[in-house]
């Protein structure tokens, strides 16, 4: 491994429902959202990087209400070697990273939805990264 994780934090959370009507459609027709995933990196130090992961949930038409749910999840990584290929680091960034710490912030995301009254919150439980990734490099 040429990098280790040196802190893990909540850098931002929003959670708001406007109103009890968003309320009862988003219960009643939550499978007509989708969860956007999205990775940003920092460089901090020569080898330290905040890697940022964040989810939102975001209708799939037009016509539905709108709630403000997003996590930013940040990720402080050590880089071991100060000669890292940029092809290794952009996969460190994209892929391994946010494989280790999807759990924990899937966690929390869900909780946020389970504790506000939505219990059939439907979100994957893994993500494949580097499918992610490949598709990305193709394009």
């Amino acid at each position: 491994m040429s990098y280790k994780i040196i802190g893990k934090y909540i850098k931002e959370l929003n959670f708001n429902i406007p109103n009890t009507k968003t309320f009862y459609l988003l219960s009643k027709d939550i499978v007509n959202y989708k969860i956007n995933i999205d990775i940003k990196s920092n460089r901090i130090k020569q080898n330290i990087i905040e890697v940022l992961t964040s989810l939102n949930l975001s209708p799939t038409k037009t016509d539905f209400e709108v709630i403000d749910s997003k996590i930013i999840f940040a990720t402080i990584i050590e880089l071991q070697n100060d000669k890292v290929e940029k092809s290794q680091l952009e996969k460190i960034i994209l892929v391994e990273v946010p494989s280790k710490i999807y759990g924990d912030l899937r966690k929390i995301f869900v909780s946020l939805f389970e504790n506000s009254g939505f219990k059939d919150v439907k979100i994957s439980e893994n993500v494949d990264f580097l499918s992610l990734y490949k598709t990305r490099n193709a394009q």
